[in-house]
């Protein structure tokens, strides 16, 4: 079963054994705060406390626990221990942001007399645009489970639905049954910072999704029982309440077992590159705007708070239109060059 990407899920085990008490205390306070005050999710908080461990770890090898001694020198320090270390801008960019949020924390909660967010500056990066299916490719993807396999039709609906909400895999995960209407062809999840939004669902989607709750979920609840994770009898109001894709013991079904089906799926069709969860969210955007869906209908869909976020989408249009320009016109910058190749001498 293939993990997801290193950078969001691994943390060196001897950084948090660095920290000193009194970071790791504030660090407890700072969750809290995150927690009741912003409503991040449990995957946000989780992130933040891997990234700032690195910074309590340093601090601990500085024999730093006294905030008023974070100096601007000592934070440069910090920024350039890491940078040497190899990490990706990406990353280095995720630790600054946990960095900056708690040192604005420590401010708010007058445990800092200055706000020490200036110090930081997020690394400067380029844009990397999403990686998107084409539609064949797509449509290759979300079918590619074989529905004679004892999971198929869960596998079934677990693609269809991410391609047709434009879900995240933790959005997926959280679904629980009574999320779902059939009937109105709608479902509701929590997005980040725990924000709700109604997204409608295609007509194949719902089928494959009918399928596997009329045919399949009801076996692993039943598997589940067997296994003791649930008391009989099962009310329909109980079952509502689990959650909408159960593993094969019957239980919640992890975000790295999502992972595994997308990769093992799009490996069995042939779709090269790094394929996962996120690239059928891509792909749902991608879609949507290339068939004359207004940004501000894909923003509200996907769930961004702010509209930049969506435009990166605008820039993967336009990418295509170039390549397509460049493909099939006359003087595209293609055909120039196989002209080129073939004319040497000219």
């Amino acid at each position: 079963m293939s993990p997801p990407p290193p950078d969001r899920q691994s943390v060196r085990p001897e950084a948090e054994q660095a920290c000193t008490p009194a970071f790791l205390g504030s660090l407890e306070r700072f969750r809290v705060y995150l927690h009741a005050e912003l409503g991040l999710s449990p995957n946000t908080l989780a992130a933040y406390r891997r990234d700032l461990l690195e910074f309590g770890a340093f601090l601990g090898r500085c024999g730093i626990d006294d905030w008023s001694r974070l100096t601007p020198t000592l934070i440069q320090a910090y920024l350039v221990e890491q940078s040497g270390r190899g990490y990706k801008e990406t990353t280095l960019a995720r630790r600054v942001v946990a960095l900056r949020m708690w040192l604005r924390w420590l401010h708010l909660t007058g445990q800092l007399n200055e706000d020490r967010t200036t110090l930081l500056e997020l690394p400067k990066r380029w844009q990397r645009l999403p990686l998107a299916l084409n539609l064949d490719r797509t449509v290759e993807l979300i079918t590619a489970p074989d529905l004679g396999r004892p999971l198929g039709l869960r596998d079934r609906a677990i693609l269809e639905l991410f391609y047709a909400c434009g879900l995240r895999v933790s959005e997926l995960c959280g679904l629980r049954a009574g999320d779902v209407n059939l009937s109105g062809a709608y479902l509701r999840c929590l997005g980040k910072g725990r924000k709700e939004r109604v997204t409608p669902i295609g007509r194949k989607a719902l089928d494959a999704l009918e399928a596997y709750l009329q045919h399949l979920r009801p076996k692993l609840i039943e598997t589940g029982v067997r296994c003791g994770r649930y008391t009989p009898p099962i009310t329909k109001a109980f079952a509502a309440g689990l959650p909408l894709f159960l593993s094969r013991s019957g239980g919640p079904l992890e975000r790295t077992a999502v992972w595994a089906l997308v990769r093992r799926e799009a490996r069995r069709r042939g779709i090269p590159g790094k394929v996962s969860p996120h690239t059928l969210r891509h792909s749902f955007a991608t879609h949507l705007l290339e068939g004359g869906a207004d940004l501000r209908v894909v923003q509200e869909l996907l769930g961004h708070a702010d509209i930049r976020t969506t435009e990166i989408y605008t820039h993967v249009q336009t990418k295509r239109l170039q390549e397509i320009h460049a493909r099939c016109h006359p003087r595209g910058a293609w055909a120039l060059q196989e002209k080129r190749q073939t004319s040497p001498g000219q």
